[in-house]
């Protein structure tokens, strides 16, 4: 065999690896330049339209000096703090929804599915309600179910370890209760304070100040990096436990510490802007329709996460006519339809059962 011959298997893999690079590539840049562009049209569009030029003066007005008070009030004061808000919770959302489906091998497992932002929501309307708590009160309150119900189900799946099947199991099991509890408090609450918890619970990006999501960002500066540090363990984690101890992964450790990121993730998005719905569930899904093989796909899913919640918003206070809607109502009914579709899909192929 000539020496070509010999290296041409180790040219096409490189050739392969460098094509699912180049894609990868334009995915996130493609998703970069959606995201800036549906965030600049939220900046533009609304009962005071402003061209995109005096947005832009606005954004650069702290550098430059410029100032036009009424401009600045709306672009800096109003509409760049609730697009920052969809961004920071979809990425968050989305980066929570992809390490769970990615650790329990389920398309259909995510935070809201799995009980984590019902937890958050049963807290946050504990607060609501019985603690007459608002604000800060009630972000703290979500943040701290959220924890406290993953740690119950992590617990209750515990037989020798966890399986991604019985955490699932358990974990629907404990949103329904959640539920329960949601549902148990509004019949003790007036009609006031219900509807305070609902605005909450339908998720909304309405009022939201930098003072409001210091804690998301930060919580993002420490989190995304503890991510991609547990990306590797989650790649073999996805190949199932006996291959990821082959590999030398310790299984527990890792899956505890990515599940404890994404519950943490999950909580600081709800306890910001409320339980935005199926945005977790569908970032992940959608990123690797994008990437195919391309692998790791938290950057992407993360992208997606804050596209869709931005996009969702948009099309809530300007495309669904007269009355604006909380983002909530749109990523569910869009969440709605893409669950169908994923049913759908799985009952084809043969994997519904």
């Amino acid at each position: 065999m000539s020496a070509a011959s010999s290296f041409a298997p180790v040219g096409a893999v490189v050739a392969v690896r460098k094509r699912l690079q180049r894609r990868y590539g334009l995915v996130v840049l493609g998703l970069v330049l959606l995201s800036l562009a549906v965030a600049s049209l939220s900046m533009s569009v609304g009962d005071y339209p402003l061209p995109l030029a005096d947005v832009l003066r606005s954004l650069l007005s702290p550098f430059t000096g410029h100032a036009d008070a009424a401009n600045d009030f709306i672009v800096l004061g109003v509409r760049l703090p609730r697009v920052t808000a969809g961004l920071l919770s979809g990425a968050a959302f989305g980066l929570s929804g992809i390490i769970f489906q990615t650790i329990l091998r389920n398309p259909l497992a995510s935070p809201d599915i799995v009980g984590i932002t019902t937890g958050a929501s049963a807290a946050a309307v504990l607060a609501i309600i019985i603690f007459k708590w608002s604000g800060l009160g009630v972000s703290v309150m979500a943040c701290g179910g959220a924890v406290l119900t993953a740690l119950l189900i992590y617990g209750l799946a515990w037989r020798n370890g966890v399986t991604p099947y019985r955490l699932v199991l358990i974990g629907i099991g404990m949103a329904a209760l959640a539920g329960a509890v949601v549902s148990y408090l509004f019949t003790r609450a007036r009609i006031m304070e219900v509807q305070e918890a609902l605005s909450w619970l339908t998720g909304s990006l309405n009022g939201s100040t930098f003072e409001n999501l210091t804690p998301l960002a930060i919580a993002l500066i420490v989190l995304v990096p503890l991510a991609a540090l547990l990306s590797r363990s989650l790649r073999t984690l996805q190949m199932g436990d006996d291959a990821a101890r082959a590999l030398g992964t310790r299984v527990e450790f890792s899956r505890l510490g990515l599940i404890l990121v994404a519950v943490l993730l999950a909580a600081f998005a709800t306890a910001a802007v409320g339980p935005v719905s199926f945005v977790a569930f569908i970032a992940g899904p959608i990123a690797r329709r994008l990437l195919g093989p391309s692998g790791n796909a938290l950057l992407p899913a993360a992208l997606v996460g804050g596209l869709v919640t931005n996009a969702a918003d948009f099309v809530a206070q300007h495309m669904l006519g007269r009355n604006q809607l909380p983002v909530g109502v749109v990523t569910g009914a869009l969440g709605a339809v893409f669950l169908i579709y994923l049913l759908a899909a799985a009952h084809r192929s043969g994997r519904g059962g």
